[in-house]
């Protein structure tokens, strides 16, 4: 069996949005189209609440893209973004969102971001997601979505340690490359045994 899972296209990472990535609503329609083509479709979806410790804002003196250390390892602060029930964390208004079998939200924790669909930034604390595609008979997946060097990056490298068999489409994604971070993602990715094409 085999998912496709669509990595927080939602507004605030679509052009004009808060944290918006270049061309990010330039792959929706293909996404969409993409759909029919798997067993089951999952979308992830940042989902932060107000004052989440991943906000510049939260930390006095701190702007965003700034690196700090937390309990759980290293965190770039970003501006406020996808905060609970906000216009900015709606999926793009052209993405086909009532076809996913399942809806995942991420990030909701105050204290811990969460890039990975599968585990918080500490990489110990599941979101479920593998549970449900187990429990789905699902053994391979399809990830696109935003960003390929952040999210999507994070969430097949974890896939892949969990032994699922991993492809992401690059040409359905679209990445920040904050400080060369485009190149690592797919170093990292290919190092884990992800397919990118």
């Amino acid at each position: 069996m085999h998912a496709l899972i669509v990595i927080d296209v939602q507004n605030d990472f679509c052009p004009g949005g808060a944290l918006a990535v270049p061309g990010g609503d330039e792959i929706v329609q293909d996404i969409n189209a993409l759909m029919s083509e798997f067993d089951a479709v999952v979308l992830t979806q940042d989902w932060h609440p107000a004052g989440h410790s991943s906000f510049a804002s939260t930390h006095d003196g701190r702007a965003p893209m700034d690196l700090i250390e937390m309990p759980y390892g290293p965190q770039v602060l970003w501006p406020d973004h996808c905060i609970q029930a906000s216009p900015g964390a709606q999926f793009h208004m052209a993405l086909e969102a009532d076809r996913a079998d399942l809806i995942l939200r991420k990030g909701f924790r105050t204290e811990i971001d969460s890039y990975s669909a599968f585990f918080e930034n500490d990489h110990r604390t599941p979101t479920g997601l593998e549970g449900y595609l187990r429990t789905r008979g699902i053994d391979r997946l399809t990830m696109v979505g935003l960003a390929l060097d952040f999210c999507v990056n994070f969430s097949a490298v974890d896939a892949a340690k969990l032994g699922f068999a991993v492809e992401v489409r690059e040409h359905l994604c679209r990445a920040i490359d904050f400080d060369s971070s485009l190149q690592a993602a797919k170093t990292g990715m290919q190092q884990a045994g992800v397919a990118l094409v």
